[in-house]
């Protein structure tokens, strides 16, 4: 039986922490899809366009990962795409209270998907998309948090 997972984010931008994610991801399920939301009610600082385009880049040499935007809600593209699981990544203890109580919303909305957490890597913990354009945006050096790729994106968003 072929298992398929999503992992759901804004990934404005997609950073390290989250590469490491997919990766260990990408080693527990035959195929990973990295959903990137609309989000638009969050006024990301990248396009979906754009984060799609840096997630594709991050994720290029893994064979089981593909890349797709959605709007709506997480367990209906689950369903409709033939995806089992949802990963969700926890960074610290103040995530899990979140995390929990979506992961229980979204079994009783779906109960035939499944939500896997996965915790990041000690040198990860602390990274995330909102620290990373905040430093970016001050003309802070990010790039030992980000693909290359991102980081260069970031520079030209923020002029740096």
């Amino acid at each position: 039986m072929s298992v398929g997972a999503m992992y759901p984010g804004t990934f404005d931008p997609i950073t390290n922490g989250h590469a490491e994610l997919i990766r260990r991801a990408a080693g527990l399920f035959d195929r990973v899809v990295v959903t990137i939301a609309a989000s638009p009610g969050k006024t990301p600082m990248f396009s979906l366009e754009e984060r799609i385009d840096l997630a594709q880049q991050v994720t290029a040499d893994i064979s089981n990962v593909s890349v797709a935007g959605y709007d709506g809600l997480t367990v209906e593209y689950a369903r409709s795409n033939g995806l089992d699981v949802i990963v969700r990544g926890l960074r610290a203890v103040s995530d899990f209270e979140y995390e929990f109580q979506l992961a229980n919303m979204n079994r009783h909305l779906q109960k035939d998907v499944e939500t896997v957490f996965l915790t990041p890597t000690e040198e990860h913990t602390f990274i995330s998309s909102s620290l990373i354009r905040e430093i970016a945006s001050m003309g802070g050096d990010v790039t030992q948090f980000v693909h290359p790729a991102v980081n260069k994106a970031l520079n030209r968003l923020t002029g740096n």
